[in-house]
């Protein structure tokens, strides 16, 4: 008797009243908000403008979804052109069977005319949600755990899935290894290897996304190993893990001649942006000296107030003036002074009748009173 084990869901699917919530579309749907938020994210810090990722995904998701689809079925055919198979089933994508090599194949069509549009290099693109898309693979797996399906072999481990028995589906009641939590442990692994690498070696120009291809292909490579359910085989292996053999060959070769031919990261990886940001500097400058003569306050010119001496002059009338104490003063007590023109000290007397006495030398017949300049 097995005492630990995880337990898989009785139902895939809550009834709304005639609306059904599956929880594999729920687990797409939640993969598709986080790989568009942390691309965002990302783009944005690499210079790109915040709604890129989210308008260049309204191509790729559609795109992926279709991709993913034809995969599946056409490397899955017999359930729905084989013997007692039905076609419609083809379309019931909410049951489950997504090709991830599909997915991102044709999802990178829907993402180029995207990019194509908006100007801008797929390569920076598909560096950006690298991770994102890592992410929305670990959090799509739980849909098949929803769904009861894509296990590997039978095992007795604490932590192995049990599967209900359902004859009409052909599922053996037991406990298996969960390959789907496998998997996504696998793909956050992956997630966080890639933005180390970025931010340790600035990649660029489709680097980032290169590595995780080829990071994710080791892990299915062994996890698809494992699994147990219907797969063509070429050479006794898997159809699988020859796919992930080859796609991991040319990711690891691209990252080779992508670093010998493009070294670095792009310089500008939305022109759109610099432009944008260009303009916004242009305003900002423009806008500062307006902003600063708006802060200086018009004032008016403030009135001098009259000193004593001018009011008493008003009061005495025009052409008189009252003499001043200081110059009182100094007649009285014949100080010196210093000639503004020469420098020359000046002594000034007064006699009997109180007029000031003509300096030595000062007479008519001096030089000084001929007016003459030495």
């Amino acid at each position: 008797m097995d005492l630990a084990y995880i337990p898989s869901p009785s139902t895939g699917v809550i009834h709304l009243g005639p609306i059904p919530l599956r929880g594999y579309a729920f687990c797409i749907i939640i993969g598709v908000f986080v790989a568009v938020w942390l691309g965002s994210r990302r783009w944005v810090a690499r210079g790109g403008l915040p709604g890129t990722v989210a308008d260049i995904a309204v191509w790729a998701v559609p795109f992926g979804l279709v991709g993913g689809r034809l995969y599946h079925v056409i490397t899955t055919y017999e359930p729905y052109f084989g013997k007692n198979g039905d076609w419609v089933d083809a379309f019931k994508i909410w049951e489950g069977g997504l090709g991830i090599w599909g997915a991102i194949a044709l999802g990178a069509v829907g993402a180029w005319i995207g990019c194509r549009r908006r100007g801008i290099p797929l390569p920076a693109y598909a560096d950006a949600v690298a991770p994102g898309i890592a992410l929305a693979q670990a959090i799509g797996r739980w849909g098949n755990w929803f769904n009861q399906e894509l296990y590997g072999r039978a095992t007795d481990l604490p932590w192995a899935l049990k599967i209900d028995g359902d004859p009409g589906s052909g599922r053996v009641a037991g406990t298996y290894h969960p390959t789907f939590l496998y998997e996504s442990l696998w793909c956050i692994g992956v997630a966080l290897l890639v933005i180390w690498a970025d931010r340790r070696f600035k990649l660029g120009h489709g680097r980032a996304f290169a590595l995780y291809v080829a990071a994710y292909t080791v892990g299915r490579g062994w996890i698809e190993y494992m699994r147990i359910d219907e797969a063509h085989h070429i050479l006794g292996v898997r159809l699988n893990v020859w796919t992930s053999i080859v796609v991991f060959l040319a990711a690891v070769s691209y990252m080779i001649v992508s670093a010998n031919r493009r070294p670095g990261r792009e310089a500008v990886v939305e022109p759109a942006a610099e432009a944008a940001r260009a303009e916004a500097e242009r305003e900002k400058e423009q806008s500062v000296p307006e902003k600063a003569k708006e802060s200086v306050p018009e004032t008016e010119p403030e009135s001098v107030p009259e000193s004593g001496a001018a009011a008493s002059d008003a009061a005495d009338g025009p052409g008189e003036s009252a003499p001043s104490e200081d110059g009182d003063a100094a007649a009285a007590s014949g100080e010196s002074g210093t000639d503004p023109t020469t420098g020359a000290s000046t002594r000034t007397e007064q006699d009997g009748d109180g007029a000031p006495a003509p300096a030595e030398g000062a007479g008519p017949g001096s030089e000084a009173g001929s007016g003459k300049k030495r």
